[in-house]
């Protein structure tokens, strides 16, 4: 068996947000493990931080209480972190191809290297066709995927998603989800996933990290113990209901 270490380690992590009238405590006390690997949904409410506790493990905030260690240590520098966002974020005067290769122009690989595996990447996320489309061109779903192939293209351990298919409708989205669980099986990343939706959650995960507001905390780990690969069939069987229940019945508890 492969040995699974913490590729992230939260331990007491707090954030307080100063401000002029009164400081704003966002997150307090948060305490969790992620071993290499898993796929982690930070699951709550609006105002819950999770949002807050993604950017601290991405490296865009520095926390104010506690230690947030991801491994190795210089990942974050490295380029060993993709990113993806709400919102596609796209550069609509970029090609989907020269889209996917900015991170590698940024890191700077050679022309042909990009071109390279842009169009690998392209086609992981079955866009091969769109290559010299513009992101205007492109449904949601589609430019999502542009996105989440520009966030593999560095071929990074760790994969950080701030509620991607929120503004998508539920097909689009469901599609996405098998397509997503699809890629990180086959390249083994770690992925830590926000989402406020419940269903989506326990279809994605290996562990829902339940989290309440006023301040951000943990009130629930719970482990998903659903068979791989995930199949749009899963969503109709009583296990997949139960931690739907579980789960929802965490927050009135919590």
């Amino acid at each position: 068996m492969a040995q699974v270490y913490a590729e992230i380690a939260l331990s007491n992590v707090g954030m307080v947000y100063k401000t002029e009238g009164s400081d704003v405590t966002a997150l307090t006390g948060v305490t969790f493990d992620i071993q290499k690997g898993e796929f982690i949904s930070l699951l709550g409410p609006s105002g819950c931080g999770k949002t807050t506790l993604l950017r601290i493990i991405a490296g865009l905030l520095e926390n104010t209480d506690g230690t947030a260690i991801v491994t190795p240590t210089q990942a974050r520098q490295a380029g060993e972190m993709g990113m993806v966002f709400q919102s596609a974020v796209l550069y609509d005067w970029r090609t989907v191809l020269k889209n996917v290769m900015l991170p590698m122009e940024i890191k700077g690989l050679s022309r042909d290297e990009q071109k390279t595996v842009a169009r690998k990447m392209l086609d992981l996320v079955g866009l091969s066709s769109f290559e010299n489309s513009y992101p205007y061109e492109l449904s949601g779903g589609m430019q999502q995927r542009v996105s989440i192939a520009r966030a593999l293209a560095t071929s990074p351990n760790i994969l950080l998603m701030d509620e991607p298919f929120s503004a998508l409708d539920e097909f689009t989205r469901e599609k996405l989800h098998d397509d997503l669980l699809e890629i990180c099986h086959k390249k083994h990343m770690t992925v830590v996933f926000v989402t406020h939706n419940i269903s989506e959650s326990v279809y994605l995960s290996d562990r829902v990290v339940v989290m309440s507001p006023h301040p951000g905390r943990v009130s629930a780990v719970v482990d998903i113990d659903l068979p791989y690969p995930r199949t749009p069939e899963l969503r109709e069987t009583p296990e997949y209901y139960e931690y739907i229940t579980k789960i929802r019945s965490s927050f009135k508890e919590g």
